[in-house]
């Protein structure tokens, strides 16, 4: 014979239960106030001493809110709330000592140790039992309905903010995954691009591919920027532009270099996106026509916000293109579209050396 306490029943499909557990990525994580905020109101609400957000592990409880408990976890030989694992609905016990499966808990046994349990279920939408939200009492009582009531409904809130968590921390894994594909694919293409640039024999072809790169690589800024941003789903211009222009930079002829200086705005991806096509679009279109026989030039960008609008100057310090707007040339034609596309206004600025135009996006 021993005195030693009896282990609550292991429950059918258990390591069905376990890996569900685990899959919540709860266990032996810091406390959190949404969790503390139902076991303090539980203890008000119920007018006992202790309340516990209990998850039943294999071997162990481990408590992922405690209001009047000082341990951050028992042993199943301790535990109550591993009895409500294996019930349909609330467990109440009116008086502990007087349970047979509860009389020889260690945490019951004790002179001063506790005589009241109510516990409702933490079930999950796919039916499992993660463990219980309790109260705890040192006096034998009963619950009142409404009581009853608010236990059984704080414990699916609770249910609720296990499974948004763990449906947000799926949705963050999801999303690296996909930044890390998407960045991938557009580095391969990027470079392939560029490979076949430095093989390409006609100059024309091979502008042409510079051309590709470069607009692979502005999509490729944008999409950093698009994650870096996800939590508000807008992209800092500022960030965003210069990058631009380091691609620009990057792709363009030595003798020519692209400034870009734009204030700190916000706007959304479709903005982004547009505002990109026009800085790439009209950078080419001066490297292409504004600085013939290896001039030496300037490309200049700047964005800034004008009470509800943003002031974009474009503008090169080459023999200029004439004509900057009704254009049949392609790359123009791709800016006319993208202002459209903005709901913006764009004007020559025809006082300035080379080739220079405003436009005025609202925001």
């Amino acid at each position: 014979m021993t005195d030693r306490p009896p282990l609550p029943p292991t429950p059918a499909h258990n390591e069905e239960r376990l890996a569900a557990l685990g899959a919540l990525g709860l266990l032996d994580t810091p406390a959190e106030a949404g969790f503390d905020s139902v076991t303090a109101f539980i203890c008000r609400a119920l007018d006992v001493p202790t309340s516990l957000v209990s998850l039943v592990d294999r071997d162990r409880q481990w408590f992922k809110s405690a209001k009047g408990f000082d341990e951050p976890e028992t042993a199943l030989e301790s535990s109550v709330c591993a009895y409500v694992v294996l019930e349909d609905d609330l467990l109440e016990i009116r008086d502990l000592t007087q349970d047979p499966r509860t009389a020889r808990n260690p945490l019951v046994a004790q002179s001063d140790g506790i005589r009241f349990y109510a516990g409702a279920p933490l079930r999950l939408s796919d039916g499992q039992v993660m463990g219980a939200l309790c109260a705890i009492d040192v006096k034998p009582r009963e619950l009142t309905d409404i009581q009853r009531e608010t236990l059984i409904v704080l414990a699916d809130q609770v249910v609720a903010q296990m499974e948004l968590k763990q449906a947000l921390a799926n949705a963050e894994t999801l999303r690296k995954e996909i930044d890390h594909r998407v960045k991938n694919s557009l580095q391969s293409i990027s470079a392939l691009t560029r490979i076949q640039a430095r093989k390409a024999e006609e100059p024309a072809v091979r502008e042409a591919l510079k051309q590709v790169q470069a607009r692979v690589e502005m999509v490729a800024a944008l999409h950093e920027q698009l994650y870096r941003s996800s939590a508000t789903h807008d992209v800092d211009l500022a960030d965003f532009a210069g990058k631009v222009g380091a691609i620009l930079n990057g792709t363009s002829p030595p003798e020519i270099e692209v400034q870009v200086a734009f204030d700190r705005v916000r706007v959304d991806p479709e903005q982004a996106s547009a505002i990109g096509v026009i800085l790439n679009e009209f950078a080419s279109n001066s490297i292409k026509h504004a600085f013939p026989e290896g001039r030496m030039g300037l490309v200049r960008f700047s964005g800034k916000r004008k009470g509800g609008s943003l002031v974009i100057d474009l503008s090169d310090d080459g023999v200029g293109m004439g004509p900057i707007s009704h254009t049949s040339g392609i790359g123009l034609a791709v800016i006319e579209a993208s202002v459209a596309q903005l709901g913006g206004a764009w004007e020559p600025l025809l006082d300035r050396t080379g080739t220079a135009a405003r436009l005025t996006i609202p925001l």
